[in-house]
């Protein structure tokens, strides 16, 4: 652990104590009050409260990833319970789209009003998705609901990584965030279980509605952690009350100009301008959502459109689309005051192949992945816990990896070379060598094993690539660079999403109709529509042949789309620069000021 050296502190107009001179890597003599806040708080915590506050966190991440695989075992049975399996990737567009786009804003949030304070609203937003997904009785509630829950679950798991960065080196950083992510170890087996019984014994609203009160349990002490370490800040003297002779309309001033990361009340005198400045950082937010969701909804959509793609409603969509991303470019160049984009971080290679790196990947892996537990139990003839045990072996084997790939970090400094020679290999074996196993008469072992390989590979690239972009900011710009890496994740799951619904709304209701014996030809649209039906009919039977028939040749189509965006991967890891993590701290400092891991 490094404790911070002692020099002279000062007490700036914001009212908080700090050390002179006031100043980061990079010279900036500035600090938005989330990081000085943020900073105070690591500073009076002892060994045994930095511990404990890991722990926390370590706490709430297990019980999420619980509740990602129960739900994920799930969906399939849930959008099958209104007879629209097929949109099983639809539901999951916008959702993901959404938990891309509002890192940014949330970035923002807990560097102008603190950490705790972003983490308190994700949750709550979680929550409330999880109890409209609880009460849905349709697919569009019930997409509505997944999008508001996945854009908490999101911004949580975001702030939990910004708040771990707060609290580590950057040569130990990769260590903490493997060893955090360790729970799907034994979420995976947990989980699948847990959502077998739950869809056995009760219903997958239960499910639902008994991770709200879980999740709550574990979440409060967190918070509980933050405001006591807050309070004694406050009580030492590293921070003092900030006292303030504002009215309210000069404070929603103070903090709308505060989300250009300049705080200069200067700039503009009146609210009017202020206000105004908040309405385009929202434009450019809405502009994003919308023009990613109209874009690729319609792959999934068109299926269920009374004239496919030549529908009106599809066309409009497409182009509307098109043209709400191009006005979001011109918007962002020619008329927001304040970007909500942040354009610079683009310009620095490493950051913007580590983004590209992020997307290429999360878009290879969302053709394969989006239907593969349908897929198994299907084809297969898996029950919902064995499924969901060979699905969740990606997880598993990441979590595995993780710890290994922080401590490899500790000691050599590097990540670059580690990126591509370990990356590499397996993510081009464990993809490619789908499309030879992706078939009925496969043994399952080797569905595992392509789930490994690409399990180590997914870890490595994600640490490497987080660590890149820490490495090449300061500690004042880690919130919105991870913000913007993870709208690039989003925007690559969300392209993945939309290819395999594509694939699967357009190809397998025609193979579907193809393979079925004559007299069942005209249930095509009932079998598609439920997993419930499709797994109605005994293996060996002519209908249960088709269907499985059916899913082969879709499920080839996604994984051979899913291969075509690992050279764009391997191009993305050209771009970084060669930084040694050990040697920049060694001559710039810490990033982060207090007790360290």
């Amino acid at each position: 652990m490094a404790s911070p050296n002692n020099v002279p502190t000062s007490i700036t107009q914001d009212g908080v104590v700090e050390k002179q001179p006031v100043t980061d890597e990079t010279g900036s003599t500035h600090k938005q009050e989330g990081v000085r806040q943020v900073e105070a708080i690591v500073s009076v915590w002892s060994r045994q409260v930095l511990i404990v506050m890991f722990i926390l966190l370590y706490l709430v991440t297990f019980v999420d990833a619980l509740l990602q695989v129960v739900q994920s075992s799930l969906i399939p049975y849930v959008t099958s319970s209104f007879s629209r399996h097929g949109l099983l990737a639809a539901t999951s567009v916008i959702a993901t789209i959404v938990g891309g786009v509002i890192a940014l804003p949330i970035a923002k949030v807990i560097d102008i009003w603190g950490r705790c304070e972003g983490f308190i609203i994700m949750v709550c937003l979680l929550i409330l998705g999880l109890i409209l997904k609880a009460v849905s009785h349709n697919v569009e509630t019930y997409a509505a609901a997944h999008t508001i829950y996945w854009a908490g679950h999101i911004g949580m798991l975001y702030v939990i990584n910004i708040m771990l960065a707060d609290m580590t080196t950057l040569k130990n950083r990769l260590l903490l965030y493997g060893i955090n992510s360790t729970p799907t170890i034994a979420t995976v087996f947990a989980g699948s279980k847990i959502a077998d019984l739950f869809y056995t014994n009760v219903n997958f609203r239960w499910a639902f509605g008994a991770f709200i009160i879980i999740l709550v349990a574990f979440c409060i002490p967190v918070a509980l952690v933050f405001i006591w370490s807050k309070r004694k800040a406050l009580k030492q003297g590293v921070m003092i009350p900030r006292v303030s002779d504002r009215t309210a309309w000069e404070s929603v001033k103070y903090y709308v100009i505060q989300l250009d990361g300049k705080s200069n009340l200067f700039v503009f005198p009146h609210i009017w301008p202020s206000l105004l400045i908040s309405c385009h950082l929202v434009i450019g937010m809405m502009l994003t959502i919308f023009g990613f969701s109209f874009l690729l909804l319609p792959f999934s959509l068109n299926a269920y459109a009374p004239n496919g793609w030549a529908t009106g409603y599809i066309i409009a969509l497409i182009v509307l689309g098109v043209g709400l991303l191009a006005a979001f470019v011109l918007w962002e160049k020619y008329g927001a005051p304040v970007q909500y984009f942040p354009f610079k971080y683009l310009k620095d290679r490493t950051i913007l192949g580590a983004c590209g790196l992020y997307g290429a990947m999360f878009a290879s892996i969302y053709c394969w992945d989006a239907y593969y537990q349908s897929y198994l139990q299907v084809v297969h003839d898996e029950s919902i816990t064995t499924s969901g045990y060979i699905v969740n072996t990606f997880a598993l084997t990441s979590a595995f990896v993780g710890p290994f790939v922080g401590l490899y970090t500790r000691w050599s400094g590097t990540y670059k070379w580690p990126a591509i020679i370990g990356g590499i290999p397996f993510a081009t074996l464990g993809t490619v060598l789908l499309i030879h196993f992706r078939t009925p008469g496969t043994h399952i072992g080797y569905l595992v094993m392509c789930q490994i390989f690409n399990g180590i590979a997914s870890e490595i690239w994600v640490l490497a690539a987080k660590l890149a972009i820490m490495a090449t900011v300061t500690h004042q710009e880690i919130a919105v660079a991870l913000a913007l890496f993870s709208l690039f994740g989003s925007i690559g799951a969300s392209v993945g999403l939309a290819i395999a619904g594509a694939l699967w709304t357009n190809t397998l209701p025609a193979k579907l109709y193809e393979f079925l014996p004559e007299d069942f030809k005209d249930k095509t649209g009932e079998i598609f529509g439920s997993i419930i039906v499709q797994r109605s009919f005994p293996m060996g039977t002519p209908v249960r042949d088709a269907i499985i028939a059916a899913y082969a040749d879709v499920q080839r189509k996604m994984v051979i789309s899913g291969a075509a965006f690992l050279p764009l991967c391997l191009i993305c890891l050209l771009l970084w620069k060669n930084i040694n993590v050990k040697t920049l701290e060694e001559t710039r400092g810490t990033q982060s000021k207090g007790n360290l891991f």
